[in-house]
């Protein structure tokens, strides 16, 4: 299995620590997330990253090497300081050779709970363009921009009244994607939101998805870093 992980951006909303460190490497509870997030694709079986990097993308480099350590292997995509938003570090991915034909990606400040193995085999027996993986929020978390029903979704961040369109669902921070029928319609070169590559594939009814009901983390603010160093702190004390 191969995933995508996006980790090129920068990370506003995390400075000042961002400003000298990749969002990536920001710290959680004293351990690079970098090195949580691996861990997690080595434990689901992912054999194969390709990072997308951009911001402060060689500290990451450095960081993480060839993925030996968590017996992966990883490779780079790299937007230097011309970034291309989420949509267009796919497309450079493709037009570097660096994707396979089905691939999963990965917000890289996502923590997740799910089984990624379970999710590529869902997908192959129903080959969409994009299987999401979606979280029922009804705003709890942050906005809802999705739609479920009977497996198929509408997605779109743009609504400013969410409930009013039945969207009580929440992009998880993963999809698997099939690379011929979305990464190779994407301009070469052009700066593209992986949101809106969603929104326009899901109202042509191509996008489907699968509920996960544990929530997810994320380290994109200084309260969601909070929130997961909270909870990982609570299951070591199981432990």
């Amino acid at each position: 299995m191969q995933c995508l992980v996006l980790a090129g951006g920068l990370a506003t909303r995390m400075r000042p620590v961002t400003r000298t460190l990749p969002k990536a490497l920001v710290p959680v509870g004293g351990r690079p997330f970098a090195d949580l997030q691996l861990a997690w694709l080595a434990e689901q079986g992912v054999s194969d990253v390709v990072y997308a990097i951009g911001h402060l993308g060689g500290l990451l480099r450095e960081f993480a090497g060839d993925g030996s350590r968590w017996g992966l292997r990883i490779r780079y995509v790299d937007e230097g300081e011309h970034l291309r938003g989420t949509g267009g570090a796919l497309r450079l991915a493709y037009d570097e050779g660096a994707l396979e034909p089905v691939f999963a990606v990965l917000y890289g400040d996502s923590y997740l709970s799910l089984d990624l193995g379970a999710l590529f085999a869902e997908f192959d027996a129903a080959r969409p363009h994009v299987l999401m993986t979606l979280f029922r929020n009804d705003g709890a978390f942050d906005r809802s921009n999705a739609r479920l029903h009977d497996g198929s979704v509408v997605y779109d961040k743009t609504v400013t009244d969410p409930a009013s369109r039945g969207m009580r669902h929440i992009d998880y921070g993963l999809s698997i994607i099939d690379r011929d029928k979305v990464v190779a319609s994407l301009a070469p070169g052009a700066t593209i939101d992986l949101s809106d590559v969603y929104r326009e594939l899901s109202l042509a009814g191509r996008v489907a998805g699968v509920e996960v009901h544990r929530r997810f983390y994320e380290i994109g603010s200084p309260e969601g870093l909070a929130a997961l160093e909270g909870h990982l702190a609570a299951r070591e004390e199981v432990r």
